[in-house]
């Protein structure tokens, strides 16, 4: 399938306009979840180890630890040791 996108006149004089919004819908995608690390991957024409490279170059944690993480595991704790399968 292919997708035709107007650009505005001053992200259409970037060296390469077409590459940078296929990258940023990529990111954002990935980042929302709606697309995979294969999808993702696939929509570049990159590998998965070349991907990895790409999301590092962003600054994009791939597996970061986020608050809600955080919160998760401490609700889970608590039921843990509610049930007595962990100690107080």
């Amino acid at each position: 399938m292919e997708i035709t996108v107007q650009l505005p006149d001053d992200l259409a004089q970037h060296p390469n306009p077409g590459r940078e919004a296929l990258e940023a819908l990529v990111v954002e995608g990935y980042r929302a979840g709606t697309l995979s690390h294969y999808q993702a991957s696939q929509l570049l024409g990159i590998s998965r180890f070349e991907f990895e490279s790409f999301l590092k170059a962003q600054n994009i944690d791939d597996h970061a630890y986020g608050v809600e993480d955080l919160e998760q595991d401490q609700e889970t704790l608590r039921q843990l040791k509610a049930r007595g399968i962990l100690g107080r």
